[in-house]
């Protein structure tokens, strides 16, 4: 019986993974709250101490309790199944109501500012500022996320064709991206200067820091606040500020701008930025599309016409 809640979190954890979630953090989180109730002599699941692990640890807050509390829950559904003696915790034992950080919608000035700034970065061979430089910029005008532009391959860019393969997007699924004629001359001269300097690299990643590696995402994120700070999107001390992620709801803003100003069927053409985006649902992207007076503005502007 010892091992019959760690049994079971290995059955439910494999069963998620085989739907496409890879539930990284809920391995995590989910062993520790097995290792606490083996602690506590339990051998099932029960309400009063789901919610006394969730509380824990001290400092921890409310919406991280939330988090947890979300994640035993789940896992006690699943197990209630086959364990009758499982307390699921009910929804609202921890309330927390999650308020969405509003996404900074970046202008075109900010990003060349900030691609600018990264083609300044020191560097002993040169690559570092060469690639920091591209990778923004492709972040920018793709809207990809910053893991699957990290995982691409050489062969995942077909510098011939001007299409971009993402074989590691969000629930494992890949896509095909087109690329802009712009897009595709800057990654044929930044590929030209990776041959150049590291002609014989010992990793198959398209892009390469400094040491001929593939560039990891916490290194791509450091790099992006260290210069949001030089360039003044943030104070030389904040902590909080424009993210990186944020690029990816600029570039969903700007299309939609772009389609209003083009005279485009926007509701008929959202599966294509969807689809473009990796999302599974048109209502996923719509979690990217913000507000802007402008865009306001344009959308009012159809409906008048059209009514």
């Amino acid at each position: 019986m010892k091992n019959s809640l760690s049994h079971a979190l290995k059955n439910y954890l494999n069963l998620r993974r085989g739907l496409g979630f890879k539930l990284q953090q809920e391995e995590k989180v989910l062993s520790d709250f097995v290792r606490f109730l083996r602690r506590q002599g339990e051998d099932h699941i029960t309400t009063h101490l789901a919610v006394q692990w969730a509380t824990q640890p001290q400092g921890t807050l409310p919406s991280r309790w939330t988090v947890r509390l979300t994640m035993v829950r789940q896992f006690a559904i699943h197990l209630s199944a086959v364990d009758p003696r499982t307390e699921v915790p009910p929804v609202g034992t921890l309330p927390f109501r999650y308020r969405r950080k509003p996404p900074y919608i970046y202008s075109d000035a900010e990003i060349v500012r900030l691609i600018r700034a990264a083609g300044r970065l020191g560097s002993i061979r040169g690559m570092r500022p060469h690639t920091y430089a591209t990778l923004f910029g492709l972040l920018a005008v793709t809207g990809l996320r910053v893991g699957e532009i990290v995982a691409l391959d050489r062969e995942d860019v077909d510098l011939q064709e001007g299409t971009l393969t993402v074989r590691q997007g969000k629930f494992d699924k890949s896509r095909l991206v087109p690329i802009h004629e712009s897009t595709l001359r800057a990654l044929c001269c930044y590929a030209r200067m990776r041959e150049r300097i590291y002609p014989r690299p010992v990793t198959s990643g398209f892009f390469l820091d400094e040491f001929g590696n593939r560039p990891s995402i916490w290194s791509v994120r450091w790099t992006f606040v260290k210069l949001c700070r030089q360039i003044g999107l943030r104070g030389l001390t904040d902590s909080h500020g424009p993210r990186l992620h944020d690029l990816r709801h600029s570039f969903a803003v700007r299309t939609l701008v772009g389609w209003y100003r083009d005279g485009v069927d926007v509701e008929a053409h959202l599966p294509r930025l969807s689809t473009y985006m990796g999302h599974g649902h048109v209502t996923d992207t719509y979690w990217y599309v913000t507000g802007t007076p402008e865009l306001l503005q344009l959308a009012a502007a159809r409906v008048e016409t059209t009514s």
